[in-house]
């Protein structure tokens, strides 16, 4: 049977490609996904070897102290590094200056590493005399003899903020028969050699203590060195100076960065109105004692000398009140070699030292001079500590007289052009008024430990000296009041190379002739030969003159 459509269609070919270009959509996601798993898997084991690692270093923090032999906390002394870097202000909101924080409302702690050094390891039992009390520096209770660790740990810690001063032959040598070496710690920068302790001192302190800040009662080198140290350290200062102070030195202080408070009208009155504020504002009030850290940053002086000078035979050093250079000094001298001469020199109206040593204890009735030119040579003895090193190490003290240490300045000052006060110029007045005999021809080291004397003081100082050196003579005579007698006078004086520095008439008050004159002179010579010599002179044209005797 026919079909009626007609015959069937042919099918079309299949027009597709052999196979796929793309991969299958499974394919992609599981591709994906295991990158996904491989990238989570990645961060996580980063992310907990961070955790790791800030948990290790946590733990090496708290276990810090038995590992690493560090700093106690809080009340332990804090920085252990070059004085020279200037610290950032002290603020205490901003604690991440200073401190580390363990836990964001926990307590607050500070660690400080060591710096790894022999006799640094033996600081901590000088550091340990450093009392908690926020009225005074030391308690006697807390005070021990000092050791040469100690001396020379503080040397360590103090070298970069304190100048080690040179220790120069001296051209006083010839004149006096001995090799003279001269330690100048008058070029510290407050002129002072009690900036190595007070320095050792503050660098000592706890840390909350040094944002509290600190105050002291003072006008002399003490004052000025916390000062000035306190202030480069970045710890409030305040200085309290009596009425009577000398404006310079008031002037001194605040630019060394105290706030200088005037109150009372003496010494006695501004240290209790010290401690007043110390007590009612957590201040800790510093006053020079004999506290072994304080014995032991003025110790390094004897270090720098025994390092300077190879073969010394004896070394001088002010004593007075105030002896501590010379106890800590001796410390360091008698244990690097005992056969080491230490000799101190006080003054002969203030012999505080000595009177000490005689009775064994601190002299307490010892009257003491006010005179600015006295300084800390006329203090009262401070402490046990001073007094027994002195009396265990030192070999001689020696006492002087006022003019012995006035012509001591003259000579330094013509000599070294060294500008120093009593203080500074004690330890040569025993060899220029012939105190030590057992030293010609032997290598001397003398301290010249203070440079701090104000102007008009030594103006003064200066004129006398001249007048005890026979340098500067004054005389009186009777001439007829006609033209050209004192024309002759003066080419009397000229013959003679005498300068005249100073010439004076009087007519009205004269007991003698109506018609005469008398003239006052005053003249400078070379020395006490040359002054003689112009006497003589003198005499034979005038045999009426008359010489003030100084």
């Amino acid at each position: 049977m026919v079909n009626p459509r007609g015959p069937p269609r042919a099918r079309p070919m299949d027009m597709t490609s052999p196979g796929p270009l793309l991969p299958p959509y499974g394919v992609v996601v599981g591709v994906l996904l295991h990158l996904v798993v491989y990238l989570f898997a990645m961060l996580y084991s980063y992310a907990e070897q961070l955790f790791l690692k800030k948990d290790d270093n946590k733990i090496n923090k708290r276990d810090a102290p038995a590992i690493c032999d560090l700093h106690r906390c809080k009340d332990g002394p804090v920085r252990n590094g070059h004085i020279g870097q200037r610290p950032p202000s002290i603020n205490p909101e901003r604690l991440k200056d200073f401190v580390e924080e363990d836990y964001l409302n926990g307590d607050v702690k500070t660690w400080e590493m060591k710096i790894v050094s022999r006799n640094e390891e033996l600081l901590g039992d000088a550091l340990s005399l450093i009392p908690q009390s926020s009225t005074r520096t030391s308690q006697s209770s807390h005070n021990k003899l000092i050791r040469f660790e100690d001396i020379s740990a503080a040397a360590f810690k103090i070298q970069s903020g304190v100048q080690k001063t040179p220790c120069m032959y001296s051209r006083l040598s010839k004149q006096y028969g001995v090799d003279i070496y001269l330690k100048k710690e008058f070029l510290q920068y407050t002129g002072s050699v009690k900036e190595r302790g007070v320095l050792y001192l503050l660098t000592s302190l706890p840390q909350d203590q040094q944002r509290k800040g600190v105050i002291v009662a003072s006008d002399g080198n003490f004052s000025m060195a916390v000062a000035y140290h306190a202030s480069e350290l970045r710890i409030p200062v305040f200085v309290i100076m009596s009425t009577s102070t000398s404006p310079a030195r008031v002037k001194m202080c605040r630019e060394y960065g105290a706030m200088v408070i005037s109150y009372g009208t003496t010494a006695k009155d501004s240290q209790m109105h010290a401690r007043r504020l110390a007590q009612e504002n957590g201040y800790l009030y510093l006053e020079e004692e004999d506290s072994a850290v304080y014995l032991s940053g003025l110790g390094t002086v004897g270090l720098e000398m025994y390092e300077q000078v190879p073969k010394l035979d004896a070394v001088i050093f002010p004593a007075g009140g105030h002896c501590g250079l010379l106890a800590g000094s001796a410390a360091a001298l008698k244990h690097l070699n005992p056969h080491i001469s230490v000799i101190g020199v006080e003054s002969e109206s203030f012999p505080v030292l000595q009177q000490s040593l005689k009775a064994g204890h601190p002299a307490e009735d010892q009257a003491c001079s006010n005179h600015h030119f006295y300084g800390d040579v006329s203090g009262l003895c401070f402490g046990n500590n001073s007094l027994q090193l002195t009396g265990k190490l030192v070999d001689k003290v020696v006492a002087v007289r006022e003019e012995d240490i006035l012509i001591s300045m003259l000579r330094l000052l013509e000599y070294e052009r060294a500008t120093v006060d009593a203080e500074g110029a004690i330890g040569l007045a025993a060899l220029v008024a012939g105190k030590l005999p057992e030293l010609k021809g032997k290598r001397v080291a003398i301290a010249i430990c203070s440079g701090n004397v104000e102007l008009h003081l030594l103006q003064q100082c200066i004129a006398r000296a001249l007048t005890l050196d026979n340098r500067v003579c004054r005389f009186s005579l009777v001439l007829s009041d006609c033209p050209g007698d004192i024309s002759k006078l003066l080419e009397i004086l000229a013959r003679e190379e005498a300068r005249v520095l100073d010439i004076k008439q009087e007519r009205m008050f004269v007991t003698s002739e109506l018609f005469s004159v008398e003239v006052t002179c005053t003249v400078e010579t070379r020395d006490k030969m040359h002054t003689a010599q112009l006497r003589n002179a003198l005499l034979e044209r005038y045999p009426t003159a008359a010489w003030t005797e100084r």
